[in-house]
């Protein structure tokens, strides 16, 4: 099955308990490890053994209202389901658009685990990238850990490259120790 056999569109409220039922959680083989060097920094893919499996925490609901309409009153927000041949939702990504600087963030995207790989997150990376269109972003943007190593490599293949990080943003969270990466891409 590939992502033609999904069908793309904006979330409904009665995909709200759907969207919340998605099993983000993924397990890798490797991780980033970011390397202070004197006129910067480096990202190195290391193993991990045995592999590391992550699970989210359930979202803050204060996260969910500080996203509000991209401060404008806009309607800077939208949120995107992947349906699957069988009715239910394979995945989602919520965004939101920052006029001031013309960007639109992926706030959250996840697929579930049965349809990972076959191409839900590229489509849904496809609703988000015809919305920053419709909203005059220059760019996208979205924040990963350092240790979703799986979401890295499908981010640079869908056109994402490294912008920064910030090595304290999980301090004081269950993802303590971890790096966030920052990644863009021009909108197309």
């Amino acid at each position: 099955m590939d992502a033609t056999a999904y069908t793309f569109r904006t979330a409904r409220p009665e995909d709200d308990a759907a969207i919340a039922a998605i099993d983000g959680s993924f397990t890798t083989r490797t991780v980033f490890r970011v390397e202070a060097r004197e006129d910067g920094f480096s990202l190195r893919e290391v193993a991990v053994e045995p592999p590391l499996t992550k699970v989210f925490p359930d979202d803050d609901p204060q996260d969910e209202e500080d996203g509000g309409e991209g401060g404008d009153g806009s309607g800077g927000r939208a949120v995107f389901v992947a349906v699957a041949p069988d009715g239910g939702i394979a995945g989602y990504a919520a965004v939101s658009h920052a006029p001031w600087n013309r960007r639109l963030v992926v706030d959250d995207i996840e697929v579930a685990p049965a349809h990972r790989g076959r191409g839900v997150g590229r489509g849904l990376m496809g609703c988000a990238t015809a919305f920053a269109r419709q909203r005059g972003a220059g760019h996208l943007w979205l924040e990963v850990s350092n240790v979703n190593a799986p979401a890295v490599h499908a981010y640079r293949r869908m056109g994402f490259a490294l912008c920064g990080l910030d090595t304290t943003l999980y301090d004081g969270t269950a993802s303590a120790g971890e790096q966030a990466l920052y990644m863009s891409m021009p909108c197309p």
